[in-house]
């Protein structure tokens, strides 16, 4: 499907005036025992704005390769598989990039190699927030989404079991996890992506946790700004529930996002935790 054809969805309804829209009103609630979390845009915000380097690097490469489409065609063609991707592990994309490239009659890299120009850039742009953060200049809540402790605590003190599975490499997000403090959150385990792509999927992290707790559908909730997560997650007939966070503003919803994690089946859609009282009376029937 062309960018240009995901549809458009109306608001509502919304949980007790707030930001939280349920679009699924016949949610099944109070069952959850397990939860999911993406790291990047969902949880951290250190990463905030790799779209701006991965998207640039590709056009570049395919404009070396001898794509001629017009720059606003050729961005949007990029965007819509680099959006269509994110939540797998990132190689997916280097290798989507280098089948491009191939097309176009060029000798393509090794996706690895591709995948290191993007880390290469990418870390040079976040290093100060790194820093920032290891030196206490910034402290982790100023790099997270607004009130992710709360809802975090939360979840354990309903019982719920915590995971953590990304597509960043498990390097880069076991580090990042530390950096914020949350990674003595996830009593499940932090999963993320692999040198051996085939040992590392969401897909895989939500199998095993049915298989470990013995687990059915609505007993798993997840929450995630990514296309994939939402998708691997009501393959499983579990809770989803799509971030569409404004990784910049940290408040409003991103109507991007928010399309495209509704198209994946997103049961509920927050822009962030703002409102996670309504939230958990949704998931749990607190307010019943």
């Amino acid at each position: 499907m062309n960018l240009t054809e995901f549809p458009t969805y109306e608001p509502g309804p919304f949980a007790d005036n707030t930001t939280v829209e349920v679009r699924n009103e016949g949610l099944p609630s109070g069952r959850i025992r397990s939860a999911l979390f993406d790291f990047d845009g969902t949880i951290s915000l250190i990463r905030t704005g790799w779209q701006d380097i991965m998207i640039p690097m590709m056009v570049e490469i395919l404009r070396d390769a001898g794509d001629e489409q017009t720059e606003d065609s050729l961005t949007l063609y990029i965007r819509e598989y680099v959006d269509r991707l994110t939540g797998k592990q990132t190689i997916f994309q280097m290798m989507q990039l280098a089948e491009e490239v191939e097309r176009l009659g060029g000798n393509a890299l090794d996706p690895l190699d591709y995948k290191q120009i993007y880390n290469d850039r990418l870390m040079e742009r976040i290093e100060s927030r790194r820093n920032d953060l290891q030196s206490g200049a910034r402290g982790p809540d100023d790099l997270m989404m607004p009130r992710t402790r709360e809802l975090l605590d939360g979840l354990k003190a309903r019982g719920v079991t915590l995971y953590l599975a990304s597509g960043t490499d498990y390097v880069y997000v076991e580090e990042e996890a530390k950096l914020l403090e949350v990674d003595g959150y996830f009593d499940g385990g932090i999963y993320a992506a692999l040198d051996r792509i085939e040992d590392f999927s969401k897909a895989m992290v939500i199998k095993q946790m049915f298989e470990e707790h013995e687990l059915s559908g609505p007993e798993l909730v997840s929450f995630g700004d990514g296309y994939v997560e939402i998708l691997n997650t009501k393959e499983a007939d579990g809770i989803a529930v799509g971030v569409a966070s404004d990784e910049v503003g940290r408040v409003d919803v991103n109507e991007w996002k928010r399309n495209r994690l509704i198209q994946a089946g997103a049961d509920i859609i927050i822009p962030g935790y703002q409102h996670q009282e309504a939230l958990f009376d949704v998931l749990f029937g607190e307010g019943a």
